[in-house]
């Protein structure tokens, strides 16, 4: 029996070479191992046999997993030792850069007397190019890193810098958290070159906290790697494996059945677990409520929510007329909020980014204002409610 293993190049079907496809085909069958059902679809058309059950876990066989190889070519042995055809192994990029798993595989296959070839593809070297050729200039004096040099930048740090020596996970959460409302600000204000330096700023804060995690013996960056790559794979089998995907909303439904068959989701008692308690209330609120839409829980139309918050509104009212008791109207204030916040889901808006736009809005009328009365060598208390509507007016017209 003889055994090809066929480079697929990036995972396009437009790059696949004349080769690759001629290898397959003329192998009587052939695996196609975490290829999207696109390029799949693309060498069918082209006559390639695919069988897909010689292997139980592609992903497993594509890493290396010892005993998952060891059963892939007892199947070939034993099952199909009668089978005189030959096999095609394909997978994306370059065999001998992009299959972790070859060299057991070869070993494993020469054990049992199976001749092996190999078919060179084009190798996935996307990411490897983005570290290795960064984009945008450095001023003079500054030198290139790559991940790994960064990595030895923040060990470096712990080792010398007293400040960075007395950081803890828990000392570091505001700096994580200021981080991240930097990155978005960049992002709402289209300013590439801040997104760059902020980026950077959240990704030193990962690597701080990995970095104290390998002081402490708990996990190292390659263990924040690892779990990352794993989780995307596992829970992306229409992209990794052979899964088939109609739209997003049935993702979003598999997505959830995948989270809640690993660990933690074992170990949630509701859907709802898992939500950090510490998001922004509109943010968690929403995230809550799109949870519950995806088992059923949710308003047949928008008309349903206007209907109720007309209710809750009705009830706000009614508990300001009662005894002013401050806890009722709180609870009653926080319905009417979390009501809107499920208008915002059901108009497909997020409620969080909507209020953030509300205030800047409010910030540059209110601004305005200021600038206005200044202008008149007044400040705003010198003004009537009257005369502040005015401005207010002027600075809505002024399209701010």
């Amino acid at each position: 029996m003889l055994v090809r293993v066929v480079g697929l190049g990036p995972g396009d079907p437009s790059l696949l070479t004349i080769g690759a496809i001629n290898a397959l085909r003329e192998c009587g069958r052939a695996i196609i191992l975490l290829a999207p059902a696109d390029l799949r679809g693309s060498l069918s058309t082209n006559g390639v046999t695919i069988e897909d059950n010689l292997v139980h876990d592609a992903s497993l066989l594509v890493r290396g997993g010892s005993e998952e190889i060891a059963e892939f070519v007892d199947r070939l042995t034993t099952r199909h030792r009668n089978d005189a055809r030959s096999l095609g192994i394909g997978i994306l990029g370059n065999p001998l850069s992009d299959f972790p798993g070859l060299p057991l595989l070869l070993r494993a296959l020469d054990a049992h007397g199976i001749v092996a070839e190999i078919i060179p593809g084009m190798p996935r070297a996307t990411l490897s190019a983005s570290l290795t050729m960064p984009l945008v200039p450095l001023p003079p004096q500054s030198a290139h890193y790559t991940f790994d040099g960064l990595v030895e930048v923040m060990a470096r740090l712990r080792q010398s810098c007293p400040w960075d020596r007395e950081q803890t996970h828990r000392t570091l959460v505001p700096y994580l958290i200021e981080e991240t409302y930097e990155v978005v600000e960049a992002i709402e204000n289209d300013d590439i070159d801040a997104l760059c330096e902020e980026l950077g700023d959240l990704l030193l804060q990962i690597v701080f906290h990995a970095q104290i995690g390998s002081e402490t013996g708990k996990f190292t960056v390659a263990d924040v790697i690892d779990a990352l790559s794993n989780k995307m794979v596992r829970r992306h089998p229409h992209v990794f494996a052979d899964a088939v995907i109609e739209d997003v909303d049935a993702q979003w439904r598999n997505w959830e059945l995948l989270k809640s068959k690993e660990k933690t989701g074992l170990a949630r008692k509701s859907r709802l677990d898992g939500i950090p308690v510490h998001l922004g209330a509109l943010q968690r609120g929403q995230r809550m409520q799109e949870k519950a839409a995806r088992v059923g829980f949710d308003w047949p139309n928008v008309e349903g929510v206007l209907d109720k918050l007309t209710e809750e509104l009705t009830e706000l009212s009614q508990a300001r007329r009662s005894k002013s008791d401050d806890p009722h109207v709180r609870e009653e204030l926080g319905d009417v909020f979390f009501t809107l916040v499920n208008l915002a889901r059901v108009l497909g808006i997020d409620a969080e980014t909507s209020v953030r736009e509300a205030n800047e809005k409010f910030y540059r009328r209110f601004s305005f204002m200021e600038e206005q009365a200044t202008r008149d060598g007044k400040a705003l208390t010198d003004l009537s409610l009257t005369q502040l509507e005015d401005l207010w007016q002027q600075s809505k017209a002024q399209s701010l």
